[in-house]
């Protein structure tokens, strides 16, 4: 039997800290931004206290923090960052260089809303900003999959060397506090090896890494042929499109070694008999439980279905959770500006040419820190439900949770 790690009471943050932290993260590269900024303060006093054998690194910007990261990474240590809104889009350029040089950094990304206007408070428009850089995006619903999630994170990089970008949303799990089982540091260990990096740093053994590709294969300087740049596209895209069974993989050992399975890309709950079923991701996903629970009680048979795995996008796995679904109504904290929420495009391009030809909804939620109240939720369901009764079955441009 595993030993059980004790229930400690903690805010997403320190969750976030204390999964680096069990990782045995070798290199921190810290950059101070709200919310996000107690995850490295809680890991410098680890280092400083002598419990965490790592380089803190206390850098200039965002992008050099995950410069660091990479910097580390190529020469074989386990490294980590965290990050929210802004500083999340300033490490757009090296978000595509580490996931380019395919390496296996894990990043917490504390969910912020983006400006203009300024804005300290959570939606989720800063990672589904950034879902094109090649990273795999893990989303919790809570302080507990956040510790569990970013050790997991660790095994699913350096498996497919592919990085991870683990998302809660800032202050709803960030700074609230939540009874967390914290395993103990040697099942972990058993969990979670040593990093054997792909890269290697040899003066004996001098190489090259990311060089100057050009668009057609070539020979190198001993004969062999090597890749073009479209080439190493595919191989990424590649890596991206069959990491879903590594991370059901890992889940599931997960589960076998801390009693916690996450032998899935979603979570779901109630979807036997649900021909309405609410989509959501992150924390809103456990608003969206309670408002089934109302709909529900009023006869309704809803179902949810929250989106853990955001990239790759789980598209066989949601195709089959809303098979029996005849309106789906998604609920996005981000906006695709002049089209609709991100999810909701993933959910539609997902079901296209499938046998499925239900209704879809879609309400943007939450912006900016707006509160999501589940009888919002409730309302939004009774709506979407009203109207297909008209036989209205298309919209062109998602409704709008707000008071305008």
């Amino acid at each position: 039997m595993a030993k059980r790690g004790g229930i400690r009471i903690l805010d997403g943050n320190h969750a976030a800290a204390q999964g680096a932290k069990l990782s045995r993260v070798q290199v921190i590269a810290a950059y101070p931004i709200t919310p996000q900024s107690p995850v490295t303060e809680r890991l410098s006093e680890f280092v400083e206290k002598g419990e965490l054998d790592a380089q803190y690194v206390a850098v200039e910007s965002e992008h050099s923090a995950l410069a660091v990261c990479t910097s580390a990474s190529t020469v074989g240590a386990r490294t980590f960052t965290a990050t929210s809104s802004h500083g999340l889009a300033y490490m757009h350029e090296m978000l595509h260089w580490a996931a380019g040089a395919r390496l296996p950094v894990v990043l917490a990304c504390v969910n912020r809303a983006i400006g203009a206007p300024w804005n300290v408070l959570n939606d989720q428009q800063d990672s589904v900003s950034q879902r094109d850089t090649g990273w795999i995006q893990i989303y919790a619903r809570n302080n507990q999959e956040i510790l569990d999630s970013i050790i997991q994170a660790y095994k699913i990089a350096e498996s497919v060397y592919v990085p991870v970008m683990v998302c809660y949303d800032g202050f709803v799990l960030s700074h609230t506090e939540m009874p967390v089982n914290v395993p103990s540091q040697e099942d972990v260990d058993r969990f979670l090896p040593p990093y054997t990096p792909h890269t290697i740093l040899d003066p004996a053994n001098p190489r090259n890494y990311n060089l100057v590709t050009f668009a057609n294969p070539r020979v190198n300087a001993e004969g062999v042929l090597c890749h073009g740049y479209m080439e190493l596209r595919y191989l990424l895209q590649e890596a991206l499109q069959n990491s879903r069974e590594t991370i059901i993989k890992v889940g599931q050992e997960f589960g076998e070694v801390f009693g916690r399975s996450y032998s899935n890309t979603l979570w779901t709950d109630r979807l036997d008999d649900a021909d309405t079923i609410i989509v959501a991701m992150g924390s809103l996903v456990m608003e969206a439980t309670v408002a089934a629970d109302t709909l529900r009680e009023a006869g309704h048979k809803v179902g949810v279905l929250g989106l853990r795995v955001f990239r790759p996008f789980p598209k066989a796995d949601v195709v089959k959770a809303l098979e029996k679904s005849r309106l789906i109504v998604v609920f996005d904290k981000n906006i695709s500006y002049g089209l609709e929420g991100a999810t909701c495009s993933e959910i539609k391009s997902a079901l296209y040419g499938s046998s499925l030809r239900a209704a879809i909804r879609n309400f943007i939620v939450g912006l900016g820190g707006r509160d999501v109240k589940a009888r919002e939720l409730v309302d939004a369901v009774n709506r979407s439900l009203a109207s297909v009764k008209e036989g209205d079955l298309t919209r062109e441009y998602p409704e709008w949770i707000c008071a305008i």
